[in-house]
């Protein structure tokens, strides 16, 4: 890992044992990019790569000279209008009206591990030999705004973080309206572009194309990142799949509105753009004030899209979730959401909780409906006080009560949103995101509260933490459950409205923060209505997050699958819940619920007491198995085997990390009569071990698992919670390999 700047051509490499990043200072000023890609040898210079040519219809940066355009020249932090019609990285309205940006390179520096991104979530680092960081200086001359560039390239091979901030140091104000976090320039085309899409209960599918001339793109402007989009992309080269070939994966660590766009032109140069979205965003920036974008994170990789994927779990895993839990298996966990839902007593609790603490479950959860009037979704939120009739004794009451039996207690909140009905809305009416003279719209029955506002999150804070403190609560499921509509503060002047969307998202951050800080033992899980925030920002304060509302065992094949590209299994929220399914209304067997969910955080949504003799036993040998598997299930290597999205058959495994033991997840959708043989390559073992499936007691090296194939056919025994009613639709087995001996 290296930083390297050559005075005499002003060249800039960064590099590491698997990735070279190339730039330099262009003959105008600005910074251009010259690579990306495998590591290459250094040099002084890459004159090579400054390719330059005289096209029609072209305007040219410098007067009877027509070697520089930069329409065709690859730029780190591109500005449109300067010769370049492309979407800009950066745009800023000035006083005059102009947004013309003329960012000359001044200086840079070179230091060790990685600053912090104030009032943001990023990665970080522990020891500053871990990374090294780029700072590179831009400067407008005209209106003195200053645009300073980072770069972090990791130890951890194929990682580079950029983000930018930008400084008024003019002395008029300006108008930030466009401030990307990454801006990248690739040479050419060939390329197919990789989202993860979906709506609510179907979060995170995977849509796969070609890039082609034009733009394509993928956004949320609905406050937070989505259920319908992720921030985050793929770009693969047509012939790379699960274990081989050319990607680079694009990563934003932010909550809130977001664009990740390609832009290729009519020459076949792609721009790629990622950050803050800029419909709707106005930051006025005042003299001497700053502006901070989000933290985007690249990861390179020649060896395949498991490769990848799996460079982006250690990092996000390690260096981005943060805290006491971050290293720790999760407890396994019931919540009472799908077993009552706000039909509930105290005592009712403490039933499901008993039966549950005998199968083996670690942690209650209590969900909506234990506050305020909050007797349906109508009412009660934001008056965030135990019901007194529900619970007589409050949450410390009934906290100290799950405890007796031996359990942990979690707690699930909603504190950004606020009911009309409730005592908060009634002496605060204008703390609502609403703009004057509209109507304000409703979702859910509820309103969005106006994070953007100091004084809300201190109010929300204080009640929060007056619970924390009382009761022994170890777990919070902090749920968001409507987008932002009407997006106005009563707070901000009319100049400063562009803001909201922005300062919502650091308020969220604020609380998280503080949360966070106060209380260490707490295990935060995000959530917002499932799946619709789920991105690494959040992993910064809450290592899980609850993966979708869609519980049903098939439909959640898809959304873990697709969701593991970017995500560590640790953050993925996965639970075993009742059939016929609340969602999608199917019958799926017991054991395969498990076998999905396993592969997650694993817990329960159901009423163990509602279950036969039968069901009870095989869920204690679930929570058995989770409670000695657990460490290899969240944490270990995962590969993808077989897709979802491209047949029948889905098929994963994770290896511990001294490739000693591996448990593979196979899953069938449907049956079908007459079936081929079938098999599957397996991934991540040692070649020279020799491993045991732990059923059959049947041996195999690394070798043979990888290269030959573990045999999947209809009628093999030797999976962990087989079906013993036969084999049908939604059909399941997991196999559990150890090594035995090494040859």
């Amino acid at each position: 890992m290296s930083i390297s700047f050559y005075e005499t051509t002003k060249t800039f490499h960064l590099c590491d044992q698997k990735i070279s990043y190339i730039m330099t200072v262009l003959p105008n000023g600005h910074l251009g990019q010259l690579y990306f890609g495998k590591k290459v040898h250094q040099r002084e210079d890459y004159p090579y790569l400054y390719e330059t040519a005289v096209r029609p219809m072209t305007s040219y940066v410098f007067e009877d000279d027509c070697s520089l355009s930069l329409e065709h020249v690859r730029q780190e932090y591109g500005v449109y209008g300067t010769t370049d019609p492309r979407r800009p990285a950066v745009e800023i309205l000035q006083p005059d009206g102009s947004r013309i940006c003329d960012l000359q390179y001044k200086g840079h520096e070179i230091m060790r591990g990685k600053p912090p991104l104030a009032g943001l979530p990023a990665t970080y680092t522990e020891q500053d030999d871990e990374a090294e960081t780029l700072r590179v200086v831009l400067e407008d001359a005209l209106t003195g705004v200053v645009v300073e560039l980072l770069y972090t390239i990791f130890t951890q091979g194929g990682i580079l973080a950029r983000s930018a901030r930008i400084t008024n140091a003019g002395t008029g104000s300006v108008h930030l309206t466009t401030a990307m976090s990454l801006c990248m320039d690739l040479p050419d085309c060939d390329y197919e572009w990789l989202q993860f899409s979906g709506a609510w209960a179907r979060e995170r599918h995977l849509k796969v194309r070609k890039l082609e001339q034009g733009i394509q793109a993928v956004d949320s402007r609905r406050g937070h990142s989505s259920h319908e989009h992720n921030p985050f992309i793929v770009l693969k080269r047509p012939g790379t799949d699960e274990c081989q070939g050319e990607a680079i994966g694009f990563s934003l660590v932010y909550s809130g509105n977001f664009l990740a766009q390609a832009e290729v032109d009519t020459h076949d140069t792609t721009r790629v753009l990622m950050g803050i979205h800029p419909m709707g965003f106005d930051w006025k920036l005042d003299a001497g004030e700053s502006f901070q974008t989000p933290e985007a994170v690249m990861v390179y990789t020649d060896q395949g899209l498991n490769d990848m994927s799996q460079t982006f779990h250690r990092l996000y895993q390690k260096r981005l979730v943060r805290g006491s839990w971050r290293d720790r298996p999760r407890p396994i966990l019931i919540n009472n959401w799908e077993a009552t839902y706000f039909d509930f007593t105290e005592d009712r609790l403490m039933e499901i909780a008993a039966r549950a603490r005998e199968c083996g479950v670690e942690l209650f959860v209590l969900d909506d409906g234990w506050f305020g009037a909050r007797k349906n979704d109508h009412a009660g939120l934001g008056d965030w006080v135990a019901d007194p009739k529900r619970l007589p004794r409050g949450i410390t009451g009934l906290a100290e009560r799950i405890e007796g039996l031996g359990m942990l207690f979690g707690l699930w909140i909603e504190p950004e949103m606020v009911n009309k009905d409730s005592d908060l809305y009634r002496a605060h009416p204008d703390w609502i995101l609403a703009t004057p003279g509209r109507r304000t719209s409703q979702g859910r029955h509820q309103y969005v509260l106006d994070f953007s506002r100091p004084e809300v999150v201190d109010c929300l804070y204080e009640m929060l933490a007056k619970i924390l403190r009382e009761a022994k609560v170890s777990y919070i499921k902090w749920d968001m459950n409507r987008s932002i509509t009407e997006c106005y503060s009563a707070a901000l002047p009319p100049d400063r409205q562009g803001e909201v969307f922005h300062r919502y998202i650091l308020g969220v951050y604020d609380l998280y923060e503080r949360l966070h800080r106060d209380f260490p033992h707490v295990l935060f899980e995000s959530c917002a209505s499932g799946g619709g925030r789920f991105d690494p920002g959040l992993l910064y304060y809450a290592p899980q997050a609850w993966a979708s509302d869609d519980s049903d065992a098939v439909e959640r094949l898809k959304i873990q699958y697709g969701t593991s590209f970017c995500y560590p299994i640790s953050s993925i929220g996965s639970h075993v819940s009742a059939v016929p399914n609340h969602q999608v209304f199917r019958h799926t067997p017991l054991h395969t619920r498990a076998n999905v969910a396993y592969f997650g955080t694993f817990g329960y949504e159901l009423d163990l007491n509602r279950m036969t003799k039968e069901e009870l036993a095989q869920v204690k040998e679930q929570t058995a198995f989770m409670k000695e598997y657990r460490e290899i299930l969240q944490f270990g290597t995962f590969y993808r085997l077989e897709s979802p999205f491209e047949g029948n058959i889905t098929c994963w495994m994770t290896v511990s990390e001294d490739r000693k033991k591996a448990i593979v997840g196979w899953y069938r959708v449907l049956n079908h009569a007459n079936m081929p043989f079938s098999r599957v390559r397996l991934q991540g073992l040692d070649l020279d071990l020799l491993y045991e499936n732990l059923e059959t007691k049947e041996t195999f090296y690394g070798d043979e698992l990888m290269n030959i194939g573990l045999i999947t056919s209809d009628g093999m025994s030797g999976q962990v919670g087989e079906n013993t009613d036969g084999y049908g639709d939604f059909d399941s087995r997991l196999y559990v390999f150890r090594a035995v001996r090494e040859d």
